[in-house]
């Protein structure tokens, strides 16, 4: 019998402790990067159908922002939309459509940049997907992965992406990897050994018929 009461009260302990846990810890976080420089505006309304499905999958508590990636893009005036879906349903769908009343008309205007400032953007990530206390956390890129920095901007360092996906979307191939196709694979393999240095996880996915496995 007293074998019995102590099973009961292990039970009930453990049923306690998990109703209490952290919901932050369950959710899931996402910071999609868009690059605007160059001729790569012209891919940013492929970007729209990844955000819709984003915004079709995500569900209350979780955080989702949409960042451009530009000339200097470690600074919040480069967010275009950020969110924490309220625990209310209906307060949530009413949060996904002003979302992507915002990206849409961003996507409408865009202007290209001169530079591409891939790391700042990756830093401006990170410091939002770990602020919001996720136990996922993911960190989106649809860019062509070639980073070109304006004059004096220091990005030669590591970054902790610990506990972190990150996954390259689209990243297309510019005129001078038809040439040499070793310029392709090297920006690629630079982005996954840093990523993977600073203790992240790193994916490449072109075909964009595959999005359902962006958050997997």
């Amino acid at each position: 019998m007293r074998k019995i009461t102590l099973f009961l009260l292990i039970s009930v302990s453990v049923l306690i402790s998990g109703c209490s846990s952290d919901p932050a810890a369950r959710a899931k976080a996402v910071f999609l990067l868009l690059d605007t420089s160059g001729t790569y505006t012209n891919e940013i309304n492929k970007a729209q159908s990844i955000i819709n499905y984003l915004l079709g999958t995500l569900t209350t508590g979780d955080s989702m922002a949409v960042a451009r990636i530009d000339s200097g893009s470690f600074s919040e005036k480069d967010i275009i939309a950020k969110v924490t879906f309220d625990n209310r349903p209906s307060a949530t769908n009413e949060q996904k459509r002003a979302f992507q009343k915002t990206i849409n008309k961003f996507v409408s205007t865009v202007k290209s940049s001169s530079h591409t400032d891939i790391t700042g953007g990756m830093l401006q990530a990170v410091e939002f997907l770990n602020e919001t206390g996720a136990g996922k956390k993911h960190i989106l890129v649809f860019s062509d992965l070639k980073e070109e920095l304006l004059k004096g901007h220091v990005r030669d360092f590591p970054i902790s992406f610990a506990g972190i996906t990150i996954t390259a979307l689209n990243v297309t191939k510019l005129r001078s990897d038809n040439v040499d196709p070793r310029e392709y694979l090297k920006r690629v393999d630079y982005w996954r050994e840093r990523v993977e240095a600073g203790g992240g996880k790193w994916k490449v996915i072109n075909d964009l018929e595959r999005i359902e496995a962006l958050l997997e």
